[in-house]
């Protein structure tokens, strides 16, 4: 059995994220969920007897509260599991000004991420990250991440999930070598009810598919062999059992199928662009 840990994992109200939590608790970790909903995160919370808290991705005030209330609330962290995310429909932007699905997907975690990060440097801990296959992942702009133009939800979703393996690789590259640990990984086809508030016609046409049994269970995992990836980087070593900055499968470290994933200047151009787009809710740091 690993060593107990501290385990902050976002999105958890439901999913892969749920099941997570629910096997890391299961085996002694202080487990710490965080959920949109706020009825759905107390039920986790209480069926599991952890502490719990609430956000809105699409607030980015909510995103600074929780920083700070988890900031308070725990001196060390040893693993943030920014496993939260959506898939939406016609394009939207939030009251803080960023199309929805770039925000809730990347923004908010990088957001997030920044701001625990002196917690989270003295705990040396692990930064988790639930990403997809990115194989289908237009061109990043970097000059258009809000897709003001040439908008459609699936590209949208596709491009959050290439900014999430570039914003790991980048974290790695910034402060590994003062003690962060990142990765990033695909779950796998995992039968969730991600995307149950997309308005997406090819989404809910996958929705409809997954909602087929036999399909279910020929082409989709299970939301506790999803939350595998998280449970196993979680509890193991990383530098011994797996390696940071990597991207995984199935526990294995894998190459994206998306050559954009690999652009080490990609990836330090969006961790600037980020920036930028948050700098008035970051506090200095090189």
């Amino acid at each position: 059995m690993s060593e107990k840990k501290v385990v902050v994992i976002t999105g958890a109200s439901d999913g892969i994220g749920a099941a997570a939590a629910r096997r890391l608790h299961a085996n002694g970790h202080t487990v710490v969920v965080v959920g949109r909903s706020p009825e759905k995160t107390r039920t986790i919370a209480a069926e599991l007897g952890v502490d719990s808290y609430v956000a809105d991705y699409t607030r980015l005030d909510d995103v600074e509260r929780l920083a700070g209330e988890l900031n308070s609330a725990y001196p060390r962290i040893d693993v943030l599991a920014n496993n939260a995310g959506g898939v939406f429909g016609t394009r939207t932007k939030t009251v803080d000004g960023f199309e929805k699905t770039f925000q809730v997907n990347h923004l908010a975690p990088f957001l997030l991420t920044r701001l625990l990060l002196d917690t989270l440097l003295a705990s040396r801990a692990s930064v988790l990250q639930t990403s997809s296959t990115v194989r289908f992942a237009k061109k990043l702009d970097l000059d258009d991440l809000d897709h003001d133009r040439n908008y459609d939800p699936v590209h949208a979703y596709g491009a959050s999930k290439l900014e999430n393996i570039l914003f790991t690789t980048e974290l790695h590259r910034r402060y590994h070598a003062r003690g962060i640990s990142a990765a990033s990984f695909y779950p796998g086809n995992v039968a969730t009810n991600f995307a149950s508030d997309t308005t997406s016609p090819i989404m809910r046409f996958v929705r409809f598919l997954a909602s087929n049994p036999l399909i279910r269970r020929a082409m989709l995992s299970t939301p506790d062999q999803g939350a595998d990836q998280i449970v196993w980087l979680a509890e193991s070593v990383p530098g011994i059992d797996w390696q940071p900055g990597a991207y995984y499968y199935k526990r294995r470290a894998s190459k994206p199928r998306n050559p954009q994933a690999l652009d080490a200047d990609l990836a330090r151009g969006l961790w600037k662009r980020s920036e930028e787009m948050l700098a008035k809710r970051l506090p200095d740091r090189a």
